[in-house]
């Protein structure tokens, strides 16, 4: 069933245009990430989904409700890459103050405050005025109140990236948990991050969207086989040469070279093998490391948004 569903969505700014009719859908129950470099758009798209700016043009369609405003007071749940509080509140006073907003009463606020805020790590910070907390307690506590009222979507811009790798990997255990339980779409530097909790990415490139596909199709895609070689330091300008010259075989596609170690992607794997250590063993080359890989998702990263 389709959870989110955006048509065409375009948000201009003069003459700037972060976002230009892009268009896609989120199954209910999906983990998607958005990537792309900074300026490509990610974050006005959040921002358009959770209803904090309108779009130039398009339409964004979320399941359940027809109702525009019920939709984002009710069914999403958005953390945005810098939240802001106010200080004077405590931790808990102000996950409260925000379950209310999406129309809890009183006494199930408080409840499901104490709840959200237990999950992401706060319990023992819940009754400090927040003006008191760290910046990654700031993040844990807009996580917990984008989280508070059990949201059909959620919108994370950044999740992780004021925290610790003890926070980090907390953050990440629990979207593994919510993404049983909702809809997730997050922005995220953190390519790693993103193949761990996520089954879908959607790659932004000048407010476009220029690949999108499931963890497997985008890996079929673009992951190629990847030889790593590695010569003995000191040996010899002859070693250096040899090594070099593996740049010029026409099984290479791409090649880089730094001291005595070559990274090359190549598109025939068993040619490359062949030709390199039977060339390295009549020339006597000393090899220190000869590994077989594939190239990596940021590999394919950069090359999409470069492209």
């Amino acid at each position: 069933m389709v959870m989110l569903s955006v048509t065409e969505l375009t948000k201009k700014f003069g003459m700037r245009t972060p976002v230009n009719g892009i268009s896609f859908q989120l199954e209910m129950g999906s983990c998607t990430a958005l990537l792309g470099p900074n300026g490509a758009g990610k974050t006005t798209t959040l921002r358009m989904l959770a209803g904090l700016i309108d779009p130039t043009s398009g339409n964004i369609a979320i399941a359940g409700s027809d109702d525009k405003d019920t939709q984002q007071q009710t069914s999403i749940g958005y953390l945005p890459q810098h939240p802001t509080f106010y200080g004077w509140m405590t931790g808990k006073e102000f996950v409260v103050y925000v379950a209310g907003l999406s129309g809890m009463s009183g006494k199930k606020a408080a409840n499901e405050a104490d709840i959200a805020l237990e999950r992401v790590g706060l319990k023992d910070a819940a009754k400090r005025r927040i003006s008191g907390y760290s910046g990654g307690m700031k993040q844990r506590l807009g996580l917990a109140q984008a989280i508070v009222h059990h949201p059909q979507l959620l919108l994370l811009d950044e999740p992780v990236s004021a925290l610790d790798p003890l926070g980090r990997r907390e953050v990440m255990d629990l979207l593994s948990q919510l993404r049983q339980q909702t809809t997730i779409l997050f922005s995220t530097h953190v390519l790693h991050d993103a193949e761990e909790v996520c089954d879908r990415m959607m790659m932004l490139r000048d407010g476009e969207i220029v690949e999108s596909g499931s963890l497997r199709e985008l890996a079929e895609k673009y992951r190629q086989p990847l030889l790593t070689v590695q010569v003995e330091a000191g040996t010899g300008q002859e070693s250096n040469t040899w090594l070099h010259s593996l740049e010029d075989r026409a099984f290479i596609i791409e090649s880089s070279i730094t001291g005595n170690t070559a990274v090359l992607t190549v598109n025939d794997v068993i040619e490359a093998r062949h030709t390199i250590l039977q060339e390295a063993a009549s020339q006597r080359i000393p090899l220190l490391r000869f590994e077989a890989g594939t190239t990596s998702l940021e590999d394919m990263f950069m090359k999409v948004v470069k492209s």
